[in-house]
């Protein structure tokens, strides 16, 4: 017994420092190389009323780009919202080659879902001898199961896409797709995307962490 309760109060304390999301799948350009770019825009593409949530998930990802080496900026410091409302693709283009950028990285919510489900008031698995033998023992276990009341709850489920694309040539480099369950707070779920994101793309061999090159030194 006393080892079933060290282990579920060490469950307790390592459950918060689980990671609420992952990657389902992710592809990268087959003649790709590990990049290095002057400038990178981060782009959530993201419905305006989850603003927070928007610029949550840039400015995680562009900290993370940041950390390898890369000038990276979020949209929503850069552009205003509207700022490639009804441009053409030649037009949202150059404006962002004009700013100096050579690559964006966009962060895409797909789909939100919540399911609601019923968590019963105690569910309590006892080994029946500790508890059928004696009268005092049984009665309590069953009174806690027909007293206690339950209640409902509810999880969100976050379906994102991730893709970075090079200006120059106008290709699509990486693509992932990814979920997150019931996260903490959008920080936390920001948090965790990018440095998610940016470890995959690295393994990858999609981006390279430029403060580990040598430095060059002029002549």
């Amino acid at each position: 017994m006393k080892q079933l309760l060290t282990l579920a109060v060490l469950f307790l304390f390592l459950l918060p420092g689980c990671s609420s999301s992952r990657i389902t799948s992710s592809w990268k350009a087959d003649s790709v190389q590990p990049q290095t770019f002057k400038k990178v825009v981060v782009l959530g593409l993201i419905r305006e009323k989850d603003r927070h949530l928007r610029e949550s998930m840039e400015q995680h990802l562009v900290t993370e780009l940041r950390n390898l080496g890369y000038d990276a900026t979020c949209s929503c410091d850069e552009y205003n919202p509207k700022a490639f409302e009804n441009m053409t693709e030649e037009q949202a283009l150059a404006k962002l080659k004009n700013s100096g950028v050579d690559a964006v990285l966009t962060v895409v919510l797909l789909d939100k879902t919540q399911e609601r489900y019923y968590v019963p008031g105690r569910v309590q698995y006892t080994p029946y001898r500790m508890y059928y033998n004696r009268f005092w023992g049984y009665s309590r276990t069953m009174y806690g199961r027909i007293y206690t009341e339950g209640y409902y709850t509810e999880d969100t489920k976050y379906f994102w896409e991730t893709n970075l694309y090079a200006l120059e040539k106008n290709e699509l480099l990486y693509s992932a797709q990814s979920q997150s369950f019931d996260p903490a707070s959008s920080e936390r779920m920001g948090n965790e995307h990018a440095l998610m994101i940016t470890r995959n793309m690295l393994k990858k061999g999609v981006l390279i962490n430029q403060k580990d090159q040598p430095v060059k030194r002029a002549m």
